[in-house]
C-alpha cells in the first residue's frame, strides 16, 4: 500500500466514525424526547385516574354545581385522547380547559365547608395539585428535550444525516396565553 491510500482510507474511516457518532448522538436525542413525554404520560394518567374520584366526592356536597363538573370531565376526556394519541399539539389547549375547570372546582368548593372539611377531598385536591405541579416540571424538561432534539437536526453537519435517516422536528408542548396569565383570585370567588 502506499502512503496516499493509507491515508485516503484513513480519511474516510475518520468520516465514516464521524457520520455513526453524530447518527447516535441524534438516536439519544430523539429517544430522550420520548423518554420525556412517556415521564409527562405517566403523571397525566395518574391524575386522569384521580380526576373521577375528586368529582365523585364533589358531587355528594355541590348539588348545584354540575356544570362545573361537566367541564372538568369533559376536559379530561380530551386530555386523555390527546394524550393517547399523542397529539401534543391538542394537549396544549385540552390541558388549558382542563386546569381552568380544576381552578373553578376548587374556587367553588371553598363555598361548600363540609366539603372543604372532607378527608378524601382534601387528600385529592392535595393528590391532583402535586401532579400538577409534577406535570409542570416534566414539561419543561420535555421541551428542553424537544428544544435540543430541533436544533441538533437543524445544525451541519447533523442536518445532513438527520434528513438522510428520518429524524423530524418534534413540538413543544404548550399552553395557552390563558394558561399563562396570572390568576384572578376575585374573579374566581365572586
Amino acid at each position: 500500500m502506499d502512503v496516499f491510500t493509507f491515508i485516503f482510507l484513513g480519511v474516510l474511516a475518520a468520516v465514516a466514525l464521524y457520520a455513526v457518532t453524530l447518527y447516535n448522538n441524534l438516536v439519544s436525542l430523539k429517544h430522550n424526547v420520548d423518554k420525556a413525554w412517556a415521564n409527562i404520560d405517566v403523571l397525566l394518567k395518574q391524575r386522569h385516574d384521580e380526576l373521577p374520584k375528586l368529582v365523585e366526592t364533589c358531587k355528594q356536597y355541590m348539588q348545584y354545581e354540575q356544570d362545573t363538573l361537566e367541564k372538568v370531565m369533559q376536559a379530561r376526556s380530551a386530555v386523555s385522547s390527546a394524550r393517547q394519541q399523542g397529539d401534543v399539539g391538542a394537549l396544549g389547549p385540552a390541558e388549558t380547559q382542563l386546569r381552568m375547570g380544576l381552578g373553578n372546582l376548587f374556587a367553588l368548593a371553598e363555598a361548600y365547608p363540609d366539603l372543604k372539611a372532607n378527608d378524601n377531598f382534601q387528600h385529592l385536591q392535595s393528590r391532583i395539585s402535586g401532579l400538577e405541579n409534577a406535570i409542570a416540571d416534566r414539561r419543561e424538561f420535555y421541551n428542553e428535550s424537544v428544544n435540543t432534539n430541533n436544533i441538533r437536526i437543524e445544525q451541519f453537519p447533523d442536518v445532513i444525516i438527520a434528513r438522510n435517516m428520518g429524524f423530524v422536528k418534534k413540538q413543544l408542548l404548550e399552553f395557552s396565553e390563558e394558561e399563562k396569565k396570572d390568576v384572578d383570585m376575585k374573579e374566581l370567588f365572586s
